[in-house]
């Protein structure tokens, strides 16, 4: 299943994000692609919000994972300096715990990512527009993303 979304402000990436925290009921692993400043820590922010974490998320660049707690845990990774790590980090672990694992980069750790996962795709439209391509082919994850995109306005193209 693909879905696309539109958001016009980085107000909406972060509105859309957190209707998805607030429908998650089980844990699963988000990946999160798209180009320098495309907005993946920002929809990470939205999604935390929608999961109930009350402390600021930051980027994990320069520690790789950060975690945070809300109703479900959210484990945020920044696989980007993993690509040639034979470093053992036990990402293996967050991708089978019980929350939210979101992986920016996840190419570079592509290799370790379970199938049922969300892969959204952040492209840059314009100073504020982005294009959000949600893709699944988990049977669970494709109800919250239907729903999702009923609450939302889904669709503008």
């Amino acid at each position: 299943m693909k879905k696309i979304f539109i958001t016009e402000s980085e107000e909406e990436t972060l509105v859309l994000a957190e209707s998805l925290g607030k429908n998650i009921a089980h844990s699963f692993v988000i990946t999160l692609e798209g180009d320098l400043g495309a907005g993946k820590t920002t929809f990470t922010k939205g999604l935390g919000k929608g999961l109930g974490v009350k402390r600021v998320i930051t980027s994990p660049t320069f520690t790789i994972i950060k975690e945070y707690l809300g109703r479900l845990p959210l484990y945020h990774i920044d696989a980007y300096r993993l690509e040639f790590s034979e470093e053992d980090l036990g990402i293996d672990e967050y991708l089978m715990s019980d929350g939210i694992t979101v992986i920016e980069w996840a190419q570079f750790i592509e290799d370790l990512l379970p199938d049922n996962k969300l892969a959204i795709t952040i492209n840059y439209i314009s100073e504020a527009k982005r294009e959000l391509i949600f893709e699944t082919e988990d049977t669970q994850i494709e109800k919250i993303i239907i729903a999702l995109f009923e609450d939302f306005k889904g669709e503008k193209k």
